[in-house]
This record gives structure tokens, C-alpha cells and sequence, in this order.
């Protein structure tokens, strides 16, 4: 069984690379994963990457690359020269791009010596209500080879159906604001429908005391699960 810790990626939508690093370090005994998104890396590059793997953690690098099959595979080798563990791609970009991109981030991470890396193709945003694109690019991304999908909780059992793991964002605990998101799920629901990955941000980061909205995301978890493990 997944410890809640293993599971949680803490989403660091903050502008500066000394703000992520300690908001990391406070919320570290919960979250094993962290996510760089564009206003961090925009911030920081590169450099995002290396000073949290400096302090632990594994590091999802949230920049959903779209662009002609070479481009995103020449972008996607250097994050897994990098040591990335976790990049996403549009799978909106189709078959061709995706297979360059999820075959060039393997061949970086192998050529530097890292552990393999785990490609997720995007399927549909959290914050669109709109799901009738989901089916086709699940499809795209199995075809591609993805490791992964990036999708909602009510998605993630249709991930799994098909031998493909979940990074799942949009999950907030009962009674948090949905702020953007229109695809909503609890973490225990979330864990419950099949999510491998839960990206908490605002359920957490928005508090007064982060730390003890941890402590709420980690024991709705633990109900499904059964307790730690």
C-alpha cells in the first residue's frame, strides 16, 4: 500500500524559489513530491528543480509541453538529463508529439544515470467542465506510450482500466472553495476512484495553518486506505 506521503505532490504556485523552498520544508513530514508549474519556473528554471531535489523531494515539473514533435522532444530530453521525475505533455498535441517527447525524457534521465521517469500526457484540465475530448486523448496517450495521465478524479479509474497511473489535481476537502476548478474531488474520493497522485495546493497552501490542513488531507486519505502504511 501507497503511504498518503508517497501519494501527495504539493503544488508550489508561488513566484519565488526561496518562498517554495520553505513552504516545502514546513509541510516536508506530508508530502514526498513537489510541483513546479509555469509562475515558479518562470521565476526561478531550472534552478526550481535542483534546489528541491537538494531538500528530498521529487519533483514534478508542470509545464505541459505543446509544440512540433522535435521541439518538445529536444525540451523533454534536457528534464530528463535534469532528473525530473514527473513532466506532462499536451496530449491535445497528438500521437506524433507525444511518443517524441515521452521517448526523448526516458532517453535523458537513462543517459544521466537517473531512475526512470514517469511521462503524463495532459487530457482534460480540472478547470473545464467540458470532458468530450477525455476519451480520445486517453486513447492518444496509451498509443504514445505515456507512463501517466494528468485528469480528474471521476477520470482516473478510466486511466487505470487501461494500465495507465493518474496525477490527479482539482482535489480540495469538504468545504474548501473550488476557486477554478469545475472537476472537484475530496482525497479520499480521489484515492478511492484510483488516483496514483494527488496534487494538493490551495486545500493547503490557502490556510492560515497549512500544516494542519496536511494533517486533515492526509487523514481524509488514511480512510480509504486503512491508516499509514
Amino acid at each position: 500500500m501507497t503511504s498518503p506521503r508517497n501519494r501527495l505532490v504539493l503544488a508550489l504556485d508561488v513566484a519565488g524559489l526561496p518562498d517554495a523552498v520553505t513552504l516545502a520544508r514546513r509541510l516536508a513530514p506530508w508530502f514526498a513530491n513537489v510541483k513546479v508549474g509555469f509562475e515558479l519556473y518562470a521565476e526561478a528554471g531550472p534552478a526550481a528543480f535542483d534546489a528541491l531535489h537538494e531538500e528530498g523531494f521529487r519533483v514534478f515539473a508542470d509545464l505541459k509541453l505543446h509544440d512540433i514533435p522535435n521541439t518538445v522532444a529536444r525540451a523533454a530530453r534536457v528534464h530528463g538529463r535534469r532528473g525530473v521525475e514527473f513532466l506532462n505533455f499536451h496530449a491535445a498535441g497528438g500521437v506524433d508529439m507525444l511518443r517524441a517527447g515521452v521517448s526523448a525524457f526516458h532517453e535523458g534521465a537513462r543517459a544521466a544515470g537517473h531512475p526512470p521517469p514517469v511521462a503524463l500526457g495532459v487530457t482534460v484540465l480540472t478547470s473545464s467542465p467540458d470532458t468530450s475530448a477525455f476519451e480520445t486523448r486517453l486513447a492518444t496517450c496509451v498509443s504514445a506510450s505515456c507512463d501517466g495521465v494528468v485528469c480528474s478524479a471521476s477520470e482516473a479509474s478510466a486511466a487505470r482500466d487501461v494500465g495507465l497511473r493518474s496525477m490527479v489535481p482539482g482535489v480540495r476537502l469538504a468545504g474548501h472553495a473550488t476557486d477554478d476548478q469545475a472537476r472537484v474531488a475530496t482525497p479520499s474520493a480521489a484515492v478511492a476512484a484510483g488516483s496514483t497522485w494527488l496534487v494538493i495546493g490551495r486545500t493547503v497552501t490557502g490556510t492560515d495553518d497549512p500544516e494542519r490542513a496536511a494533517v486533515d488531507v492526509t487523514a481524509d486519505i488514511e480512510r480509504v486506505t486503512g491508516g499509514p502504511s
